[in-house]
């Protein structure tokens, strides 16, 4: 049974994304996923207007006269949520945590799926896949997505993006728009988005909030990571420290931006302190048009 709190969180959720939804993105989700593959339908006699492009030569050269192949546009596609549930992701300084947020990324990605009728699942991974819900269709579905990424109580700490994309590809049939919702804070995982980006869509949104960019001026601190659990004291009040963890913030973030960059996955990038609407959008528009 579920906590009647519980259930109330995740309807506020999904009525506060879902309007999000219809207001913000209707039309746009379809425009820029649907159409993106094709499926073979038939081999018919050539006509005029056909592209020859289109002319299927081995039939052809058998018939002795041109045959083209026919596709259809594909009416449904698998969208994928990967959800980085690591420790890192319980951090937030500004409105809320990080895992907080991702959540409402992965309820707007999940129901505009499912008001265009495809099939949605999602990985949840730290150091290990947490869990794996199947990709299909149907609000019950969507909400079952959004309890996960808000309540699911992970095992693991750290992050494997390689072995999340690894289970992706062993799970997944076919061809699936893919959203990394994370922090990147992972080393090594180059070849393996590469490789998941050249038989899937993958769009990597990347969640930061404004305290990995800054540090304040608050005296001497204890910073501990939440992954390793390692810490460290750290005298803010000195200029010369914070810059110093600023400018390292800045080289992390800018290197993980031309790696994404450079196997032509595309990036969001999204903030605790800033509405994300305003991201998904841009990243819509731009998609559109590019196609």
């Amino acid at each position: 049974m579920i906590p009647e709190d519980v259930l109330k969180n995740i309807r506020r959720i999904q009525i506060y994304t879902s309007r999000m939804v219809t207001n913000a993105f209707a039309g746009h989700y379809q425009s820029v996923f649907k159409g993106m593959g094709m499926e073979f339908e038939e081999v018919r006699e050539y006509q005029p207007g056909d592209e020859i492009r289109s002319i299927d030569w081995n039939v052809t050269a058998r018939m002795g006269h041109p045959f083209v192949k026919k596709f259809t546009e594909e009416r449904e596609l698998t969208i994928m949520l990967l959800l980085d549930i690591s420790g890192s992701s319980y951090f937030g300084t500004v409105n809320k945590l990080k895992s907080g947020l991702a959540a409402e990324l992965c309820s707007v990605l999940a129901l505009s799926a499912v008001k265009n009728n495809d099939r949605v699942g999602l990985i949840a991974f730290t150091d290990r896949i947490e869990k794996f819900v199947p990709p299909r269709k149907g609000l019950r579905h969507v909400l079952r997505i959004i309890r996960e990424a808000l309540y699911y109580e992970p095992e693991g700490k750290g992050t494997d993006i390689p072995g999340a994309m690894e289970h992706l590809n062993r799970m997944t049939n076919g061809r699936a728009v893919t959203f990394v919702i994370s922090d990147f804070y992972d080393k090594d995982f180059k070849k393996p988005l590469s490789i998941a980006n050249k038989r899937h869509d993958v769009i990597a949104l990347s969640i930061t909030d404004p305290r990995e960019l800054d540090l304040p001026d608050i005296g001497i601190i204890n910073l501990e990571d939440a992954e390793t659990g390692e810490s460290c004291l750290v005298d803010t009040s000195s200029q010369a420290v914070r810059n110093i963890y600023r400018a390292d913030a800045l080289k992390m973030s800018g290197e993980r931006t031309r790696l994404f960059r450079s196997i032509n996955v595309d990036h969001i990038g999204i903030r605790t302190d800033v509405p994300y609407l305003q991201s998904l959008y841009t990243f819509f528009r731009m998609r559109e048009r590019r196609r």
